[in-house]
């Protein structure tokens, strides 16, 4: 068969579909071999999550309300109860290239907050999957406000 097996279209595919996924800034998908889906263009683990926020790559916004941001809030969070989302819509980072991650305690009142962001042309939003009761429970680092 010369220089070129069987194998040799396969990877030329599987390199143009990491070429495709990191121009759309979807690099780690490419990484990792996975496809998207829908599920996870809305959210992100809380592994992913952390690892974003600690590094400076993504901005976190906390839809908790003030009394549960007294129990502690994970550090670098922005503090945002969803009620005051609309009146603080602007502090809201809109730029693609500009990640913004949404936790509350549980996922329900962010992934809330992510369609309401969505129907306000956010795309670069996700929520956290377990959100901070999932934080707490594994025991990672609290900040009080």
């Amino acid at each position: 068969m010369g220089q070129h097996g069987p194998g040799t279209a396969m990877k030329a595919i599987h390199m143009n579909r990491r070429s495709v996924l990191a121009a759309l800034g979807l690099g780690s998908l490419a990484l990792t071999g996975h496809s998207q889906t829908a599920a996870d263009a809305d959210s992100v683990t809380l592994d992913v999550a952390r690892s974003e926020v600690e590094s400076g790559r993504a901005t976190l916004f906390d839809v908790r309300e003030p009394q549960e941001h007294a129990e502690g809030v994970a550090q670098g969070a922005h503090l945002l109860p969803m009620r005051q989302l609309a009146a603080r819509l602007s502090e809201i980072p809109n730029d693609r290239k500009h990640p913004v991650l949404l936790i509350c305690r549980t996922q329900n009142r962010s992934s809330a907050t992510l369609k309401f962001l969505r129907e306000k042309g956010y795309t670069n939003v996700r929520f956290v999957q377990g959100g901070m009761s999932e934080w707490m429970r594994r025991g990672w680092p609290l900040v009080r406000p």
